[in-house]
Parts: structure tokens; C-alpha cells; sequence
């Protein structure tokens, strides 16, 4: 994989934001194997697309891309904030690539997928309407909040320049699988409970400090009256996805 963009396809151009655009996806059609299945190449659409921006010929897998020039840092901008949660909640979303890139150094620095079943509508931030000045008034957008994803959402293909094996990559995806799940309510308390035990910092982990975020996530699921009942709910689901190991006891360990 070579982290270099080819700025020569770029010499007809002169609008920053369109050379981003070809430099980025280029690099993307040129370099990128399929997460997914492991196909050593996947495609870009031929035709502007609403939802996806490349595809895997082999697994039909399809992929969107968010670069960015610098640090991804905590967010992500992307589109209409209405559309990406009907996006989300329809099930409708692609799996997301997002690429950092070094613009005076013209290659990849970070490259991450994140799979589209760790989206929920909490880490999608609504940005403030355009004023009454802009071409757009009144349009709202929206912001990826990538460090609320739980870190097992967050799968790294280049960290600071370093490649990571696409075999390696492909197993920690089939492994995310694992904590698919359409219904959104599910999937939202799923993401939350793993957000909590990926807090905890030792590998081994008892239920009463689970109890401990009990008021966080009573604020979030307000709804629900027995939240100590629904994290020993949700460690059990994890527990049969593999993600954790009941040692007895109320006592766990952490097993990815």
C-alpha cells in the first residue's frame, strides 16, 4: 500500500476542494482492499451517488469516504443532519471510511473504517442553521462524533503512517459483526454498555463498577426504570457475542 497521493492527476485543476476530492478518492480506488471479504481492490461509482462512494465488486459491500487534511481529530463533518438519521434508522448507511492526509506532504497519515451498524442518532451532532446570509439559509447539517464510536467501531488500516495487515483487518471486522443488530433501541444500549466497559481500565472488571455509570445512563435512557437489570442484560449479550467472559462471581474480563 503506498500512503502517496499522484498530484499529477490533479495538474488540470485549481479549485482546492475538487483536488482533495480526486486526490483522496484516487488514492482510495488505487490502494484500498475490501474490509469486508478481503478483495484486494473495491471501485469507485462511475455515477454521483447519495449514499456510497465505492463498492466491492465481489461481497457488493459499499463504502463512503470523509477525509479530512490534518488530525480527524474528536468529529467529522458531513451532510444534512436530517438525512444521515434517516439514513441511520432506516438502516440505509454505507460502511464509512475516514482518511487524514498530510496536505503539504500529499499522502495518508490516518485511515480508519468504522461499520455501519456502530452508527447510532446519538453520535450524530446537529450543527446550527446556515443564517439568513447564506446560499443555503436555513440548511442543517451535521457532525460524525467519532469518539463516542466504541473503539471496537474504530478499525484502524493506516495509524500514523504505520499499514496495518489486511488479513488483521479483516478479522477484527468479521469479529464486529458480531454486535449487528437493526433495532436501533437495542443497538443504542449496546454501543453505550461497551462505551462503559471499554472506561474501566483494568482487563478484569466486577458488575458493581458497571453499577457505577448507572446515573450516565439512566440520563441517556430516561425511559427505563431498572438500568442496573439492563447492564447485566447487555454484559450477557456481550458475553455471547465474545466480547467479554463471565468468571462468576459478578466478576468479568474483557476478551477481545
Amino acid at each position: 500500500m503506498d500512503l502517496s497521493f499522484d498530484h499529477s492527476i490533479t495538474a488540470d485543476y485549481h479549485s482546492g476542494s475538487q483536488i482533495a476530492r480526486i486526490l483522496t478518492e484516487s488514492w482510495v480506488s488505487d490502494n484500498m482492499f475490501c474490509p469486508r471479504c478481503g478483495n484486494p481492490h473495491i471501485k469507485h461509482f462511475e455515477n454521483n451517488r447519495p449514499v456510497a462512494d465505492f463498492f466491492c465488486p465481489v461481497c457488493n459491500s459499499e463504502y463512503e469516504l470523509k477525509s479530512k487534511n490534518g488530525p480527524l481529530g474528536r468529529k467529522v463533518n458531513d451532510g444534512a443532519y436530517e438525512t444521515m438519521i434517516e439514513r441511520i434508522t432506516g438502516n440505509q448507511n454505507p460502511d464509512f471510511f475516514f482518511m487524514s492526509y498530510s496536505k503539504s506532504e500529499l499522502k495518508v497519515i490516518d485511515f480508519v473504517l468504522i461499520p455501519r451498524h456502530f452508527f447510532v442518532p446519538e453520535i450524530i451532532e446537529k450543527r446550527n442553521p446556515l443564517p439568513l446570509t447564506a446560499r443555503r439559509a436555513g440548511w442543517v447539517g451535521c457532525n460524525i462524533l467519532i469518539d463516542k464510536i466504541p473503539k471496537q467501531g474504530r478499525i484502524s488500516i493506516v495509524s500514523n503512517g504505520v499499514v496495518f495487515d489486511a488479513n488483521n483487518v479483516v478479522e477484527k471486522v468479521n469479529k464486529s459483526n458480531k454486535l449487528e443488530t437493526r433495532d436501533m433501541n437495542n443497538r443504542g444500549w449496546l454501543m453505550d454498555i461497551l462505551n462503559c466497559v471499554n472506561k474501566l481500565p483494568a482487563q478484569v472488571f466486577t458488575i458493581n463498577e458497571m453499577y457505577m455509570f448507572e446515573k450516565e445512563l439512566q440520563i441517556k435512557h430516561p425511559q427505563n426504570n431498572n438500568i442496573k437489570a439492563k447492564i447485566r442484560q447487555q454484559l450477557q449479550l456481550l458475553r455471547d457475542k465474545g466480547f467479554v467472559e463471565f468468571l462468576g462471581n459478578g466478576i468479568y474480563i474483557k476478551i477481545w
